[in-house]
């Protein structure tokens, strides 16, 4: 899968969220490993397991899944030599415990849960360790019993113990006047009484510490040394029987590293599952219908981290394979796309996901996403570079079985050469077989999915009375982007849009007159690809032929005006007329506010300037720079020493 658009769909959020729910290290590590998959048996297995976790813990079941606790320190140590502690050792009894506990309860859940109960098969329940480590460790510490040599060892360090305080205790009666206090202490496993500085030579023995404040001193008196040499060839007798113990035990577990592992990877399997189930029950969320047809339907698809959003209904690979969504800014297209494309690829992670009943998805060999904020700017492209320098991947790697999520393909340039290369790409994405979704403002597109097969029209709904989106996709049919009606409701003068809905009504006649010729016209070529005509043909005629007239009465026919639209054929552009033909049959065309001079034999009429501008329209706004505009009004009122105005020179 693209990892660019991974993070663009927020993939990584969605899995994070999910690794919350996971209790064990193994658990936590398969979220982190966690990816879309292509295959679909494995997909069916993994949401199928899923659903069957969600429903135990919607019948109120509690399922004894292991932490795994201290598991991982134990396990990166077997074979290393390492003497494992008391500690250790509970926390392999505890997990073996839990082992057992979570068989016993899958075993019960096989009529109910007949496919996450098989993986407890493989859970080893190790009865002999985890009786030899309750046998030898109590309360995290070697039990008396664990063995005799230890339970001898330690009935003798109970009786030095006793001679020793007995004779400590007559000492300190002896001597109660120069004590510091009446209590005996140790240091460096030493038992010592505390005497005051002035009377420390009083006692006979070995000063081993003194207080802070130097007040008191801290003797070993002679008379219990050789009892304290005693008890601590004893307690060192001790240790060694308790090593013994401990590396026969450590030797045990050692021994079934390979039945631990085992268990480890069945209890982290648990662990992923039903973190996914809980995860899914804080999404509302089910499993889907899955097919590797190429058909979707989501029915009220509900974006995970979008709370009160309102459901999304789509359908797409039955009769079309792409949908061109249209409507207004902030009705939510790029929502649908975002819903779609992590929904899809959330499903083909094993997930369930929220959409509501009777909704179905294929597996999809990849998903490419070139989504708003997740175009990189970071080599400081323009928005419309660098989602062409994903788009140039994304043609590159499209291919039957991909998905293919484009918001507002081509903008940020110009309209006529972004329509003209959406329509190119959307062709060369469609004939390689892929599926797309693409979001739009250009009117051109609506014509194109209309027209074109495998393409549909889909239009997010907006309110025209209150002029507020209401988040509703509507399949076969194009949106409105309401741009003038929210003009208007904002206050734009009603000159002003009264003036704009003329031109597109003219631009809409335009369309429907050249839209059976300009878009429904497909040539069938040898290999079943499909072309059509890139412009309409205009009512009056073929331009070429009458640009080339056979005599004088002919060439009388087209005179292009000052304002004209025209088509330049032999650069493939549009541009405006800015100066009548010359003697010269060269005519003035304004290209992208570059002038030339063309021949009129290379023009063909494309709109006239009455569908274009009002009467007595200024056309010195698009043909003359702001700078020119001011010089030469300055230059109407009086005469201004130095002031000049320079054309470029034209083509």
């Amino acid at each position: 899968m693209n990892l660019q658009s991974l993070n663009t769909l927020e993939y990584e959020i969605i899995k994070t969220e999910l690794g919350r729910h996971a209790v064990s290290y193994v658990g936590k590590k398969a979220v982190e490993e966690l990816m879309p998959m292509t295959y679909l048996p494995t997909i069916q297995r993994a949401m199928e397991e899923t659903s069957e976790a969600k429903e135990l813990l919607e019948r109120g079941s509690s399922v004894p899944i292991p932490s795994l606790e201290g598991i991982e320190w134990i396990m990166s140590l077997m074979g290393t030599g390492y003497l494992y502690s008391e500690q250790d050792f509970t926390a392999v009894a505890t997990f073996l415990k839990s082992c057992s506990q979570l068989r016993k309860y899958m075993a019960s859940k096989e009529q109910s849960a007949p496919r996450i109960a098989a993986y407890a098969s493989s859970l080893m329940e190790l009865n002999h360790v985890r009786e030899a480590i309750d046998r030898c460790i109590r309360f995290g510490a070697i039990d008396d019993g664990a063995s005799k040599g230890l339970e001898r060892v330690r009935k003798r360090i109970v009786v030095a113990k006793e001679r020793l305080h007995k004779k400590i205790d007559g000492i300190m009666s002896r001597h109660q006047s120069i004590l510091q206090e009446n209590i005996y202490s140790q240091r460096g496993g030493r038992y010592v009484i505390p005497v005051k500085r002035e009377y420390h030579k009083q006692i006979k023995g070995s000063v081993l510490d003194q207080s802070t404040s130097g007040q008191t001193v801290f003797i070993e008196p002679d008379e219990i040394a050789a009892l304290q040499i005693e008890l601590d060839l004893l307690l060192g007798e001790e240790a060694r029987e308790e090593a013994v113990i401990l590396s026969m035990l450590t030797s045990l577990v050692e021994q079934e590293q390979a039945a631990l592992h085992l268990n480890i990877e069945a209890t982290g399997t648990y662990d992923f599952i039903f973190a996914k189930a809980k995860y899914a029950r804080t999404l509302g969320a089910s499993s889907v219908t899955l097919n590797a047809k190429g058909f979707v339907k989501m029915n009220g698809g509900r974006h995970p981290m979008l709370k009160g959003m309102i459901p999304i209904n789509l359908e797409v690979g039955k009769g079309y394979k792409s949908l061109i969504i249209t409507g207004p800014n902030t009705g939510g297209k790029t929502v649908v796309l975002k819903t779609l494309g992590l929904l899809t690829i959330m499903a083909q992670s094993g997930l369930l996901i929220p959409v509501e009943e009777g909704s179905e998805f294929t597996i999809f060999t990849d998903v490419i996403s070139v989504i708003g904020d997740g175009q990189s700017l970071a080599q400081s492209l323009s928005t419309f570079s660098a989602q062409m320098k994903s788009i140039e991947g994304m043609l590159r790697d499209a291919s039957k079985g991909v998905l293919l999520l484009i918001d507002e393909l081509a903008a940020g340039t110009d309209p006529g050469e972004g329509i003209a290369l959406s329509i190119a790409i959307l062709e060369e994405l469609s004939r390689k077989g892929a599926n797309i979704i693409v979001t739009t403002h250009f009117n051109e597109l609506k014509a194109f999915a209309a027209a074109t097969t495998g393409f549909q029209n889909a239009r997010m709904e907006f309110d025209k009375e209150t002029l507020q989106p209401l988040y509703r996709l509507t399949i076969g049919e194009a949106g409105e982007s309401y741009a003038l009606q929210i003009a208007k409701k904002l206050g734009i003068q009603d000159n002003v849009i009264k003036r704009s809905w003329e031109i597109v009504e003219a631009q809409q006649q335009r369309l429907q007159k050249g839209s059976g010729e300009a878009w429904g016209s497909f040539l069938s070529k040898e290999d079943g690809e499909q072309e059509y005509a890139a412009l309409p043909e205009k009512e009056h005629g073929n331009a070429e032929e009458e640009a080339a007239p056979s005599d004088r009465s002919k060439e009388k026919l087209i005179q292009f005006e000052i304002g004209d639209a025209v088509v330049v054929t032999s650069l493939g552009r549009t541009g405006i007329v800015y100066e009548k033909r010359d003697h010269l049959g060269m005519v003035g065309v304004m290209i992208q506010k570059q002038k030339m001079k063309i021949n009129h034999k290379r023009l063909k009429p494309y709109l006239s300037k009455e569908e274009l501008y009002p009467e007595e329209y200024d056309f010195d706004i698009i043909f003359e720079s702001k700078d020119t505009r001011k010089k030469r009004k300055l230059m109407q009122r009086k005469h201004v020493e130095g002031l000049t105005i320079t054309h470029r020179d034209e083509e």
